[in-house]
């Protein structure tokens, strides 16, 4: 089983490695490591989950495009269930066995959302991953409003505890350092 489990890994960091964003696999690993560091016991399942949470978006034939949803939380449910269903695709090349798989495809299907204790994990351990990584190029590629838009989307989706942990993230772009440090005050502003 380990052969099988280390097979898929590689597989999937070799997918994810080809996307066109250059920070999918940066964000792939770092929040595996996220993952760890919430939960030091993670076993293969939320391991395997937070690297190939995102493999979706690495292949452009069945990438989800924003643009062709009414509204982003529905783009988000569409992301998670074609990560899910890709992962799932590979999981049975690879013959891991079902009960993992269907674990697997239920955490990243619950990704942007949570759901229970183990996906909750996860979407704390992407959440932060975009915020400490992903951030500045997601910036690169959008103006400062939608970069807003999107570090709160992000950021309430936290837990007050691992807010704390956002307010440390500086960043080479002081504008962004300075968005990321008044998300609080932002969330006041919108309740």
């Amino acid at each position: 089983m380990d052969e099988i489990i280390a097979g898929l890994k590689k597989k999937i960091m070799e997918i994810i490695e080809k996307s066109s964003n250059p920070e999918d696999p940066i964000h792939a690993r770092n929040t595996l490591e996220w993952m760890i560091k919430l939960e030091p016991q993670a076993d293969e399942a939320l391991k395997i989950a937070a690297l190939g949470h995102d493999i979706e978006r690495a292949i452009s034939k069945r990438k989800i495009k924003c643009e062709n949803y009414t509204n982003y939380e529905e783009f988000k449910k569409a992301h998670s269930l074609n990560s899910a269903e890709v992962l799932s695709k590979l999981m049975e090349t690879f013959k891991v066995k079902k009960e993992l798989r269907e674990e697997i495809f239920y955490l990243v299907n619950h990704h942007e959302t949570g759901g229970n204790k183990r996906a909750n994990l996860l979407k704390n351990a992407d959440s932060l991953s975009f915020l400490q990584v992903n951030l500045p190029y997601y910036f690169i590629r959008n103006d400062l409003d939608e970069t807003k838009k999107r570090c709160k989307w992000g950021y309430r989706r936290l837990p007050v505890n691992l807010r704390k942990i956002v307010s440390r993230f500086s960043y080479n772009d002081k504008r962004i350092t300075l968005l990321v440090k008044k998300l609080p005050q932002y969330l006041k502003e919108d309740n």
